[in-house]
């Protein structure tokens, strides 16, 4: 599998993706906003691209579609229940379907809603595995749940699918939130030197160039990762009191999430 990621460089701040076959060269490109930039992508690389796929239904994942599909002909896949908002889409996705790229690439669809109900992330079937999460997990950093979603919701996909993969699989988020996430984690553990160390570093770098992360490094410096950190609980306490000594995984969940909220 070839992974090319595009920064759009636009005031949204999208990381759009291309996963092409190493053998046909036949592309799928995830939520290509900026769709000029994913064909010129494409065609460097010597590759066509005959999918789009939409994370879900928000139009800054799917405002490209119309123009990407006249330019290419290519299908567009989206979750099941997204299709008649997204309109023109060619292939509805459920838990479990696979989508295929070319002869070598496969890719599972996870169904998995919170920052909006009809949300997919595609896992790949490789030996590292990669997932293109959308807006659910950012690096160091969760989805919001303004425009459709529920918190709650957002929190069990976490918890019975995303933090059960391998810590190996690689990160591919819709958005480039890295320094600011850190923030907000060390705002909520201080104590975290894994988080310190990566926000100095994620300062440095042009967003463009933010490494790639693992389900294991977000687990050290992602703070809806850690929701059973001592440190995470004690500060959560100082703006909740009511949440008690032992508060639930799913209650430090939803009251990090209302703060990331406004803060």
């Amino acid at each position: 599998m070839l992974t090319e990621r595009i920064w759009s460089g636009n005031s949204l701040r999208n990381f759009h993706y291309l996963i092409a076959c190493p053998e046909t060269g036949e592309a799928l490109a995830v939520d290509p906003l900026e769709w000029k930039m994913c064909l010129d992508g494409a065609k460097a690389r010597g590759w066509t691209i005959t999918q789009i796929l939409n994370t879900h239904e928000h139009e800054d994942h799917t405002g490209g579609n119309v123009a990407l599909k006249a330019a290419t002909g290519a299908k567009v896949l989206a979750h099941t229940g997204a299709a008649s908002r997204i309109g023109g889409v060619d292939r509805g996705l459920n838990k479990g379907d696979i989508v295929k790229v070319g002869r070598t690439v496969e890719l599972e669809s996870l169904d998995t809603p919170g920052h909006t109900m009809t949300h997919v992330c595609l896992l790949s079937h490789t030996q590292e595995p990669a997932l293109f999460c959308g807006d659910t997990l950012f690096n160091a950093g969760v989805g919001n749940c303004h425009q459709g979603g529920d918190p709650g919701v957002l929190y069990d996909t976490f918890a019975a699918q995303l933090v059960r993969l391998p810590d190996t699989t690689r990160v591919y988020p819709g958005h480039e939130y890295m320094a600011r996430n850190l923030e907000f984690t060390l705002d909520r553990e201080p104590s975290n030197q894994d988080a310190q160390s990566s926000l100095a570093a994620a300062r440095a770098y042009e967003p463009a160039t933010v490494p790639v992360t693992t389900l294991a490094q977000e687990k050290r410096v992602n703070t809806f990762l850690r929701l059973q950190s001592p440190d995470v609980i004690a500060r959560l306490r100082e703006k909740f009191p009511d949440i008690g000594e032992r508060p639930t995984p799913k209650t430090v969940f939803m009251k990090l999430r209302e703060l990331r909220n406004r803060w």
